[in-house]
């Protein structure tokens, strides 16, 4: 009964939201994305596509999403929104990191971005624009891949913080103990595995279209190197996400090393108390907030 009746939530939501689409303006970028697509089912074949067409999309994802952050360094208005003040970033740092993120991206990632045509055959997966799901769905579904990668990310993340394995694995992406954007991906290969297979098991689960890849790759990029960036930027448009814990949640686990475990929402930190060390500082700061404007 509980089964048939969340059938029937969902059917309404969609019908709602499918209604509510038909009222939108025609988007006046469709039809040329339509023909860009089209135009690289009909040059390319679906190993090129799944392989290449997914690195690329990688590689441009990130390094552009990593640009604002990278700027801001040299931006002395965005300084007031940098978390940790006393800790600015150094050319150094930032070239250590990107070479381990070279050396992880091509001789990790890449190995792994190979095996996506041979997933795509083996679940049957389709490439034609006629079968690519409308955006609702495409959103509803990576949103539905962030759920999944966050409860994997968080109990793997802290069992990685294990006394007993610390040192070996996740003690190299704690080497800043001030992120900024470039180091989301910056960590020992193990962990680039174990943490990384709780981005595949929603592709598993829900992935009907090719853009799908895509398109949850630069969801979880767009998040995990915002968790990272070092700055609070007010008027974030991730923030609008419903239980988005955003930079200064993660850069609090940075900076303390306990607590604060998920990548992306905040429950599982809250159902499990993970979180009090993070609520009594930001609490210890309002308190010293109150008594500044004093």
């Amino acid at each position: 009964m509980a089964m048939n009746d969340s059938i029937n939530i969902l059917n309404s939501a969609y019908l709602a939201v499918e209604y509510i689409d038909s009222f939108l303006p025609d988007n006046p970028l469709q039809q040329p994305f339509k023909n860009a697509w089209n135009y690289m089912l009909d040059n390319y074949t679906k190993f090129q596509i799944a392989t290449w067409g997914s690195l690329i999309v990688h590689e441009a994802s990130y390094f552009l999403l990593c640009l604002p952050g990278f700027l801001f360094q040299f931006i002395p208005y965005m300084q007031k929104y940098k978390i940790q003040q006393d800790k600015p970033e150094t050319w150094e740092k930032q070239w250590k990191c990107f070479k381990t993120l070279l050396f992880n991206h091509f001789f990790i990632q890449l190995p792994l971005i190979c095996g996506t045509y041979y997933f795509t055959e083996y679940f049957n997966i389709p490439y034609e624009w006629e079968e690519m799901p409308r955006w609702y769905v495409l959103v509803a579904q990576c949103f539905g891949c962030a759920v999944i990668e966050d409860a994997w990310h968080y109990f793997l993340h802290r069992l990685l913080h294990h006394k007993r394995i610390y040192k070996y694995i996740h003690k190299v992406h704690h080497e800043f103990v001030s992120p900024f954007g470039m180091q989301a991906e910056y960590a020992h290969p193990l962990e680039t595995l174990i943490l990384g297979t709780g981005f595949f098991i929603g592709i598993v689960v829900f992935c009907n279209h090719v853009i799908l890849l895509w398109a949850w790759v630069i969801c979880r990029l767009m998040e995990t190197i915002d968790v990272h960036s070092g700055y609070d930027v007010p008027l974030n448009p991730l923030h609008l996400v419903p239980f988005y814990a955003g930079a200064r949640f993660h850069d609090f686990h940075h900076m303390n090393f306990i607590g604060n475990y998920a990548s992306t929402f905040t429950w599982w930190d809250r159902i499990f108390g993970t979180d009090s060390q993070f609520i009594a500082f930001k609490e210890k700061e309002r308190k010293q907030q109150i008594t500044t404007k004093k």
